[in-house]
């Protein structure tokens, strides 16, 4: 007589229940993946490979299996907190270099810029260059502000874009306008032109500075306009000739382009050249009016805030207006998730029954993807199916007792035998 199938059920039981108590306990723990106990029942084998007897020897933990199915999805405040939806792990680095993986996306930056989970690994993807560009390659911690670097966004020059626009000007000159009443154009004296605007431009030091233009009439759909910087008479341009169509529009310079050319003293390169561009002014009956004016330069400016995209790209934006990618979050896959060592807090390490790390960005393909900026994913414990769970082993619990309690009174029966 054994009480050993009555005695394993036991601990099969014991072992199921911690692992639930252990899925209930961490039913609120952000990117925890419930695990199963999975069972295996015992056979006595002989030497000749068949079991010695048709009744099994009990039953065995086979495996405490991970269920890494998608949990949902919650919004948080914090821009840098990050929810995988779909499949990838983030990949984390210690001090040492040693890799680990993660789902949860609680990340803050630490006091040297890296950006961090609670326990102080580094979120490793790929770093973006001084222009913004992502570089791949090589998957390095990401660093949001690096003492050894320029964090500013720096300077653009009026003209100084990829396509050089400068100053671009869309105005309206009326045409009722009579002739200015005093000759010759002098800027300090508003009689001698019809109208006058401004613009900001910068120089290569992104200092701002005040271009006026001024518009004197000359005779029927003719035009004269000067330009000015700063108010400094020094820098006063020569006369341009604007001519209007009997419809309005504007002929000459035939492509609307005048090259503008100022001396600065500001420490910046001097002289500053850009184009003043007019095309699409008019020539109406109806009162002046500047319909608008942009320009392509900037000041340098500090990073203000960032936002992560579903790629994972790390878009930094400045005072200035302007916008930089400043990196990209890289996901790890596994052939076989289920065969990662949890290391608690959240972390798995790699292992050989997982398969080889395979990295990619979030979104690129079905087995990494796409990240959700200012969200956490929940535990993807189900309570009402683990409680439910907790009641059927807790009657296998009961009754394997009770086996071993009958088990107990048939021996006392043969005992007390005479």
């Amino acid at each position: 007589m054994s009480f050993q199938q009555a005695l394993s059920g036991l601990n099969a039981a014991s072992a199921a229940l911690d692992t639930i108590g252990n899925n209930v306990a961490n039913s609120g723990t952000v990117g925890y993946k419930q695990s199963t106990a999975q069972f295996a029942d015992v056979f006595a084998a002989s030497l000749a490979g068949a079991g010695s007897s048709p009744i099994g020897l009990g039953a065995k933990i086979s495996t405490v299996a991970q269920q890494f199915t998608q949990g949902n999805i919650s919004g948080t405040s914090n821009p840098l907190d990050m929810a995988i939806n779909g499949s990838g792990f983030f990949r984390m680095q210690n001090a040492t270099g040693d890799v680990v993986y993660s789902r949860n996306g609680q990340f803050q930056l630490d006091k040297d810029g890296y950006i961090v989970n609670a326990s102080g690994q580094q979120l490793t993807g790929n770093l973006a260059d001084k222009n913004g560009n992502i570089l791949t390659g090589q998957l390095v911690p990401l660093r949001l502000f690096d003492p050894a670097l320029d964090s500013d966004a720096p300077p653009q020059a009026t003209g100084g874009s990829v396509g050089a626009t400068g100053v671009q000007a869309n105005l309206n000159l009326d045409s009722r306008e009579s002739l200015p009443i005093t000759v010759p154009f002098d800027p300090t004296d508003a009689t001698t032109y019809n109208k006058s605007t401004s613009a900001t431009v910068y120089d290569t030091l992104g200092n701002n500075h005040s271009m006026s233009m001024y518009f004197v009439k000359t005779g029927a759909g003719a035009w004269s306009v000067y330009t000015e910087l700063d108010g400094d008479a020094t820098t006063l341009s020569a006369a341009t000739p604007l001519v209007f169509d009997s419809t309005g529009k504007l002929t000459t310079p035939a492509n609307g382009i005048i090259p503008q050319s100022f001396a600065v003293t500001s420490g910046a390169t001097t002289p500053m050249t850009f184009d003043l561009n007019l095309t699409g002014s008019t020539q109406y009956g109806s009162v002046f009016a500047t319909n608008s004016i942009t320009q392509d330069g900037f000041a340098s400016g500090k990073l203000a805030s960032f936002n992560i995209g579903t790629d994972g790209i790390i878009l930094g934006k400045y005072t200035n207006g302007q916008s930089k990618n400043l990196g990209q979050v890289v996901l790890a896959s596994f052939r076989n998730p289920q065969g990662l060592q949890p290391l608690g807090n959240n972390l798995w390490a790699a292992t050989s029954t997982a398969g080889a790390e395979l990295d990619g960005t979030p979104g690129s393909s079905g087995q990494f993807g796409p990240v959700q900026s200012s969200s956490l994913e929940d535990s993807n414990v189900d309570l009402t199916k683990e409680l439910v769970d907790m009641i059927v082993q807790q009657r296998v619990y009961q009754a394997n007792a009770q086996t071993i309690k009958t088990q107990d009174q048939v021996l006392q029966t043969l005992v007390n035998l005479r």
